[in-house]
């Protein structure tokens, strides 16, 4: 399956792009930030959420949507 994969703030800056397509053939999500984490080793130091079909999911959720967006915390005031 091909996913589109959506960074933001800090981790659009770590990959240097705020998207990307990949090409992945595991099912859950714990999967995919492994692949991620090869690719990009300062991902594994930063605090993000993983979330699809516009909501936060778990590493151990299975992936059912092609659209995945790593998050960073928020602040807000």
């Amino acid at each position: 399956m091909q996913l589109q994969i959506k960074y933001f703030g800090l981790l659009a800056e770590i990959t240097n792009c705020d998207q990307e397509t990949l090409e992945f053939s595991k099912s859950q999500v714990s999967d995919l930030l492994k692949e991620l984490y090869i690719k990009y080793p300062l991902l594994k130091q930063k605090d993000f959420k993983v979330a699809q079909n516009h909501e936060i999911v778990s590493n151990n959720s299975n992936i059912t949507n092609p659209e995945i967006a790593l998050l960073p915390p928020f602040s807000g005031g």
